[in-house]
């Protein structure tokens, strides 16, 4: 978001209640429609860092597709944009579900009610396909993230490993990975140049709420990231703020990582 000219609360309002009338098709289309709207059609905030905050939010509990909306809403209007945002996506929700709801109780063995039903899942489906391929196209960056994801699928749909287990193993085949190949997991430029600023100080505002060992710990995963890219002063600064934390927490293991990484650099410099 542009602070030479900041959208205006208007705006953005309108837009959350077009979002929350058209969000169809579960968290998949959901997420698309957002990207569609906000990304690429308003430039409002950029690719990289629509997708670093869907990351985050896909590891936290709870409806993914509303945290993003939340926290989009509070990026661009802080506490009373993260609230109309996320009332928004639900509330138009639920009088679609009330109203379709009381039609097809009192209407569904009727001819013409039961097709519009089955017309609705057909298109339903058809929007879930276009929004897996467009975050897929924009996530998928390479043929090693293309087989983390077919073995996540095959892993969930065929032989029903739990989502959690999933989650871990893929984080750790990453981690594993790009140690091996840090250019495998490069990031794109982003259009905002605050975009990765903006994301690590999210991170580190929900340490109040339980997370700080899993903030410190994706501080210190982003400041690797940093160096793999070359920005070495950047990574200094958040790996020292990833040391002050893991202090204060108490993470003595983490402790003992960061300040050998920091030893390093020193050494390198």
């Amino acid at each position: 978001m542009s602070t030479a000219s900041p959208i205006a609360f208007g705006e953005a309002l309108r837009l959350w209640m077009k979002i929350g009338w058209l969000s169809f098709g579960g968290p998949a289309g959901q997420i698309a429609l957002m990207h569609r709207e906000l990304v690429e059609r308003r430039r409002w905030i950029s690719e990289t860092r629509f997708l670093h905050a869907l990351n985050y939010c896909m590891l936290l509990p709870g409806p993914e597709a509303q945290q993003l909306a939340t926290y989009i809403g509070w990026l661009l209007h802080r506490t009373w944009g993260g609230i109309v945002a996320g009332g928004l996506f639900v509330l138009p929700g639920v009088l679609v579900m009330l109203m379709l709801s009381w039609l097809y109780v009192r209407y569904a063995s009727l001819g013409p009610v039961a097709a519009l039903f089955f017309g609705l899942k057909a298109a339903v489906l058809a929007v879930v396909v276009e929004a897996v391929l467009r975050i897929g196209r924009r996530a998928l960056r390479n043929h090693f993230m293309v087989a983390i994801a077919a073995a996540a699928f095959l892993a969930i749909y065929f032989f029903k490993v739990p989502f959690p287990w999933i989650v871990a193993g893929a984080a750790a085949i990453g981690v594993i990975a790009r140690q091996i190949s840090p250019r495998t997991f490069e990031q794109a430029s982003s259009t905002d140049p605050g975009a990765e600023r903006h994301f690590v100080a999210g991170l580190e505002r929900n340490a109040v709420c339980g997370l700080r060992p899993v903030v410190a710990l994706m501080r210190r995963e982003f400041a690797e990231l940093l160096l793999a890219r070359g920005e070495t002063e950047r990574a200094r600064a958040v790996l020292e703020e990833t040391l002050r934390e893991a202090e204060a927490g108490g993470m003595s293991q983490l402790i003992s990582r960061v300040q050998t990484r920091l030893a390093e650099l020193q050494t390198s410099a």
